[in-house]
């Protein structure tokens, strides 16, 4: 028992490591490059703290372990919408950028929509992960032309010798090769773990995986959040849940000869969470562009009560019918409708506050 616990954490810090080296020398290499600082925090970053997913998904596609594939990508975006942002708005009210709610949300909500269609036939085939990698491509254009030119200000100024190009490209590949042996060392040891506890690969995927390989994203969240970047603490949120379906899915499932198969229980209930999750981030980012530290608490509640669950049904337990008809006829309604409540208040508050303005100008 002991060494398998050594190995996964072992494998967990080799990937969170490999990431943090990973975006260090990518950020600089780009820099080197012109490319200005703000397109690399929404692409570069972005894809550092979606790399240890991507490392998991393409070691455990290529040694057959879909269900775990599948499982972390999707227990990480669960993890990121619920259990990251429910604990950084513990810590601090998180402000939600306009911009976001607009367009970024949207836009996760769709993707997740679309995976969800795709997951329908019980199957995700190799042309459906070119489509995902297409649409990856067409978001980092959108990206980069919605974001524009940075000012000169803006982009950093480093040393340009070839010494320092040199070492980032040594540490770009040090980052990747941990990454790869720590994917390996995880996935390993979660093996060993689901053998020995009775459970799913699914399982292990959504719960122990995805929230190992979510560790970038909560320290970045919470570091933004504490520093006072409190749009950037949900940014990176929402950015690493698109990336995690477009670059992880799509281009993991590249690597996998065949079509992906997709478990009932995923499609019936945890993309469906997903999707939940996903749509209640609308309403909390509207009340305030913010999320406050209750709603945090609400976030927090619904992400262990997903886990209370996962655990009630793998010990196929007497309580799991009580659990779920207290969530579906009492807990769920109450969350629902004191959320619309609280999205009705803001949008009248906003249209008495539009008339007022309305009113003064022209008088």
């Amino acid at each position: 028992m002991v060494e398998p616990i050594i190995w996964f954490v072992i494998g967990l810090v080799a990937l969170i490591g490999g990431a943090e080296i990973l975006v260090r020398c990518v950020s600089k290499l780009a820099i080197i490059s012109g490319i200005p600082k703000l397109v690399i925090g929404l692409t570069v970053v972005a894809f550092g703290t979606s790399a240890p997913e991507l490392a998991v998904s393409i070691q455990a596609g290529i040694d057959g372990q879909t269900d775990l594939m599948l499982g972390n990508i999707v227990g990480s975006n669960i993890t990121n919408t619920l259990l990251i942002l429910g604990i950084s708005a513990l810590f601090i009210p998180l402000k939600v950028n306009k911009n976001l709610i607009k367009w970024d949300v949207p836009i996760m909500i769709g993707i997740t929509l679309i995976v969800y269609l795709m997951a329908l036939s019980g199957s995700i085939s190799f042309f459906e992960c070119i489509i995902l990698s297409l649409i990856l491509l067409g978001y980092l254009i959108y990206l980069a032309r919605r974001r524009g030119t940075a000012d000169p200000g803006t982009v950093v100024e480093v040393e340009r010798s070839f010494t320092v190009i040199a070492l980032n490209l040594i540490g770009t590949a040090a980052g990747f090769a941990a990454l790869i042996l720590g994917a390996r060392w995880l996935i390993g040891s979660a093996l060993i773990f689901a053998e020995m506890a009775g459970v799913s690969e699914l399982t292990i995927g959504l719960t122990v995986v995805a929230i190992g390989t979510s560790l970038p994203e909560i320290v970045i969240s919470l570091a933004a959040a504490m520093k006072g970047e409190r749009d950037i603490a949900v940014g990176s949120v929402i950015g690493s849940n698109i990336l995690n379906f477009l670059a992880v899915l799509g281009v993991s499932g590249l690597f996998i000869p065949g079509a992906i198969p997709v478990q009932d229980v995923l499609v019936s209930f945890d993309l469906l969470v997903l999707i939940g999750a996903s749509v209640l981030c609308v309403p909390i980012f509207y009340t305030g562009h913010k999320i406050v530290r209750w709603e945090g608490l609400l976030l927090l509640f619904l992400y262990f009560s997903y886990l209370f669950y996962l655990y009630l049904v793998s010990a196929d337990h007497n309580f799991l019918s009580v659990f779920v008809n207290m969530m579906l006829y009492f807990i769920i309604p109450v969350f629902t409708v004191t959320i619309i409540f609280y999205s009705v208040m803001e949008a009248k508050k906003r249209y008495r506050f539009r008339n007022f303005n309305h009113t003064n100008q022209h008088e």
